[in-house]
């Protein structure tokens, strides 16, 4: 039993993929609080259909795929967070619309012109077998950038996430706030996409927060456990996907989903409830509005 669990670890192309999904699981764990307190879970499975068109296009003129798709991918967001600024639009229909436009391009300019670029399938279900040692420092290099990022703008974004329209009288710049979240988020799909894919990034953005929210009522314990659940998961379905024989993607969200039902059965599910202010998640003491 030993030797098949380990038996994977002679090869170079596992351990990178290891190191990936467990940073990708991490990564999408810590982001997805954010976006799943502000009532935006659909966004994640948006802006990866997003950034697929910028994949799409990357590969048509020979741009780097993390430059092109990056770019891509981070006007999408900053696109999406202007027009849900427009109360008669709202947040899920820009999303739709811009998103789903992005990926409908990306699919005809690889049926039209041929795919130039990564693998089609593995940037829709995720591979072990494309992830380069390149891939590892990039995604290395973002999740430092997303937890200095969230450390050092603590207040701020919490703030902005449960109450934005006093954030913004109190001196808090939520513009901007908002704008640094997006581009968080578009880098964290971007590198999480060689891993997870396009069809499946959203479940690891939103998995690891909800069982998180089930065990506490706490913001700052909700951070850590969801990187930990996301990180775990990530390990996990690494390992199940070599010996099971399926995408990498695949089985880190199946092992999520696994973790979910088991919290859920354990906890009744009864802190499952959409968070009503700044209050309600956040510890013994209520948010207030950051000094300036």
């Amino acid at each position: 039993m030993i030797d098949l669990l380990l038996d994977p670890f002679r090869y170079a192309f596992f351990v990178k993929g290891l190191i990936v999904a467990t940073l990708a699981g991490g990564l999408c764990g810590l982001v997805g609080v954010y976006i799943t307190l502000r009532g935006m879970s659909y966004i994640g499975h948006g802006l990866s259909h997003a950034i697929f068109g910028g994949f799409a296009a990357s590969s048509l003129i020979g741009l780097n795929y993390y430059l092109g798709a990056g770019i891509w991918g981070l006007a999408s967001a900053l696109a999406i967070n202007r027009v849900s600024r427009n109360r008669r639009i709202g947040a899920d229909a820009a999303i739709g619309v811009i998103t789903t436009a992005s990926f409908a391009l990306g699919i005809a300019l690889l049926t039209v012109f041929g795919n130039r670029g990564p693998n089609f399938d593995a940037a829709l279900f995720g591979s072990i077998i494309g992830v380069s040692t390149a891939d590892v420092w990039v995604l290395a290099g973002i999740t430092v950038f997303t937890v200095a990022v969230v450390f050092g703008h603590y207040r701020d974004l919490l703030f902005a996430t449960f109450d934005p329209e006093v954030a913004d009288v109190s001196g808090v710049r939520v513009a901007r706030t908002d704008a640094l979240l997006m581009l968080v988020l578009s880098l964290s799909i971007l590198a999480t996409l060689t891993v997870i894919g396009v069809t499946l990034v959203a479940a690891t953005l939103v998995i690891p927060p909800v069982v998180a929210r089930m065990l506490t009522h706490r913001f700052s314990r909700m951070l850590w456990l969801s990187t930990v659940v996301g990180a775990g998961s990530g390990l996990a379905g690494m390992a199940l996907s070599y010996h099971l024989d399926v995408p990498s993607g695949t089985a880190i969200v199946l092992v999520g989903a696994v973790v979910f039902v088991l919290v859920l059965a354990v906890t009744g599910g009864g802190r499952l409830r959409r968070t009503a202010g700044p209050g309600a998640v956040v510890g013994p003491a209520r948010v207030r509005p950051p000094a300036g």
